[in-house]
């Protein structure tokens, strides 16, 4: 059957155990014209697992991309996916955080757990997009933010999360909210993009648009977890519709040594020619 849905999820890395509430997780679904079928918010292992089931039509036909280490089995240290991210786009300030299997920040590999009891699998890329649903993949924002031309950030990452030793902290939340709202502004204009993604097609993605981005922890926050759960969903539909034409999979190479048994970890992520690890432009 042929992918029709793509799911985003911005995932709240923490275990569930590790505080009273977890914190929220951004999730959305789009097809392959662009229309949001869902988006929102929800908490837990248990709370993404049952959204995705509500919105993946059985999963014969739907692509989940999830923002969280989905497989980790480094002792120690950075996995080299993430090694890779630092090489290929430290250029535009993006780097990745180290993952490992002491890391309390795990629930990524819990929800592909939960997600394989349900039928799903894991895709690690290399062999190119999926031939069909129910798979589960890696990906990173901020990789799409830099390797996504269309996005226009070609020389550096925007600042809507990170505070630049440039930027005072009292002016910091000023600053992050007007270049969160630039960023909104830059999702609108995918919607004449290849593939497409139509911020105004539903009424909670519409509020990107109708309203400010707020200034205080919180409620920002809230809004940069749907931010990226679209740019998830997003980045499901380009590696469908270009495949390695418009994304690189890092993972494992040859400094590295051998390649491990069973699941590899990757993360599959857009890219200009210059960030290519093969170095081709294609």
């Amino acid at each position: 059957m042929a992918l029709e849905r793509f799911i985003g999820i911005d995932l709240a890395w923490a275990h569930d155990e590790a505080r009273a509430r977890p914190n929220e997780t951004g999730v959305a679904v789009i097809d392959g014209e662009g229309e949001i079928l869902d988006c929102g918010w929800t908490r837990g292992i248990d709370g993404a697992a049952e959204w995705i089931a509500s919105v993946a039509g059985g999963g014969a036909s739907s692509l989940a991309f999830v923002d969280a280490p989905l497989v980790v089995d480094n002792a120690s240290g950075q996995r080299p996916c993430e090694r890779e991210v630092g090489r290929r786009y430290g250029r535009w300030k993006v780097s990745a955080n180290s993952t490992n299997r002491a890391s309390p920040r795990l629930a990524g590999v819990r929800l592909l757990d939960r997600l394989r009891a349900a039928g799903w699998r894991y895709d690690d890329g290399r062999g190119g997009p999926p031939g069909d649903g129910g798979a589960l993949s890696e990906c990173y924002p901020y990789t799409t933010l830099v390797g996504a031309p269309e996005l226009g950030y070609p020389l550096s990452r925007p600042t809507y999360k990170r505070r630049p030793a440039s930027v005072s902290t009292a002016r910091w939340r000023a600053v992050r909210a007007e270049v969160c709202d630039e960023l909104i502004a830059r999702l609108a204009g995918l919607a004449t993009a290849d593939p497409p993604l139509r911020l105004d097609s539903h009424p909670v993605a519409r509020r990107l648009l109708d309203e400010p981005t707020p200034e205080a922890a919180g409620p920002y926050k809230h809004r940069e977890d749907l931010i990226d759960a679209l740019l998830c969903a997003w980045t499901a539909s380009l590696w469908v519709r270009h495949g390695l034409t418009r994304c690189q999979v890092l993972g494992p190479g040859e400094s590295d040594g051998p390649e491990p048994a069973g699941d590899v970890a990757t993360i599959i992520a857009p890219a200009r020619p210059e960030q290519r690890r093969d170095g081709i432009a294609r």
